[in-house]
């Protein structure tokens, strides 16, 4: 929870009748017990009162977060996980991460089993050294993806390489390039979405480009291939980032109403049922268990040598199956294969 206090949140109607401690597990992204340590330190207040954590919500109410709740320093623990590495050197490791692992241990986690199968756990494990400069907690991450997105990531072995690499992101000289999959079919074969991206005010796990003083966000999609499927319209298509700002894609995707499949969180159906003479068995449902994105291209330059690196990854064996069922029928102006 690495957020500017106070945080403010009005809770809406439809939360009546939830207990202050759940509301708050899912507007701030943090574990029940970091919840209930906040309220026990005097640090939320609900309409200006200090509340238990057993309060019963009515809807209406103002929430107000003063701080963070202190805690021990955090350390990541080494695990023995595999890791898919697909380039490796003295300065720089290229993993390919699997959908359903985080980066690093969540804010609001505690050295307990949330600490436990992230990348950075199996970093610590594979490697003998990791730059520094992220802190205790991330050791070696230049970048992020979020945890249900699979695909090529960065690690820095050195602080030196850290640092170089840290500043081609921000200098915007590393290109990304990710495959994914939206529901419904984009009016435009590409464009460019310029939108700014900002924390959603009243669910916190969100992000939205309705807000005020957001940070600037520039998405390039192109259209790779339509799909018109008894279980809908799909489009498969291709995203360049500029930035790289929390949900970017998953947020500019659904901006344009098209969300990627399996994204519940920004409007994805959890479940697609057949419709009506579209499918061998009409209603008959599909469903996707993680996101379909997935970073597939990365192009940087050597933090050391200068030469340049240029990796592909190709889409995971369940997203390959997803594209199966539901390639049917493929628009007549599409492109006949993935790019």
């Amino acid at each position: 929870m690495s957020e500017a206090f106070p945080i403010v949140i009005s809770v809406p109607p439809e939360e009546a009748g939830k207990r202050l401690d759940q509301l708050l597990v899912t507007q701030l992204d943090v574990s029940r017990a970091r919840v209930q340590q906040l309220i026990s330190e005097a640090k939320v207040l609900v309409n200006d009162s200090s509340p238990k954590a057993s309060l019963k919500l009515r809807g209406g109410e103002r929430i107000t977060v003063l701080g963070s709740a202190s805690r021990p320093p955090l350390r990541a623990i080494a695990e023995d996980i595999p890791l898919d590495i697909v380039y490796e050197d003295e300065d720089v490791a290229i993993i390919n991460k699997p959908a359903g692992m985080m980066v690093h241990v969540g804010a609001g986690a505690t050295e307990d089993q949330r600490n436990r199968g992230t990348l950075v756990n199996a970093l610590l494990h594979h490697f003998a050294m990791l730059s520094a400069v992220g802190g205790e907690t991330r050791p070696g991450i230049v970048h992020r993806l979020d945890k249900e997105t699979s695909g090529l990531i960065i690690v820095a072995k050195n602080d030196d390489a850290h640092r170089n690499l840290a500043a081609q992101f921000a200098k915007r000289e590393v290109k990304k390039t990710y495959i994914a999959l939206v529901h419904g079919w984009p009016k435009k074969d590409r464009a460019t979405i310029s939108a700014s991206i900002s924390r959603d005010p009243v669910r916190r796990v969100r992000m939205t480009t309705r807000g005020s003083g957001g940070r600037e966000a520039v998405s390039h999609y192109s259209v790779v291939r339509r799909f018109e499927s008894g279980f809908g319209k799909f489009t498969l298509v291709e995203v360049k980032i500029d930035t790289g700002r929390t949900h970017q894609i998953r947020v500019h995707m659904a901006s344009l109403g098209h969300p990627v499949v399996g994204d519940a969180l920004y409007g994805a159906p959890r479940e697609m049922r057949a419709r009506h003479g579209r499918a061998t068995d009409e209603g008959a449902a599909i469903s996707l268990s993680r996101n379909f994105l997935h970073a597939a291209q990365i192009e940087l330059t050597h933090p050391k040598t200068g030469q340049k690196i240029a990796l592909t990854s190709p889409i995971p064996r369940e997203l390959e199956a997803f594209l199966s069922t539901v390639g049917g029928d493929v628009a007549n102006n599409a492109p006949s294969q993935v790019g």
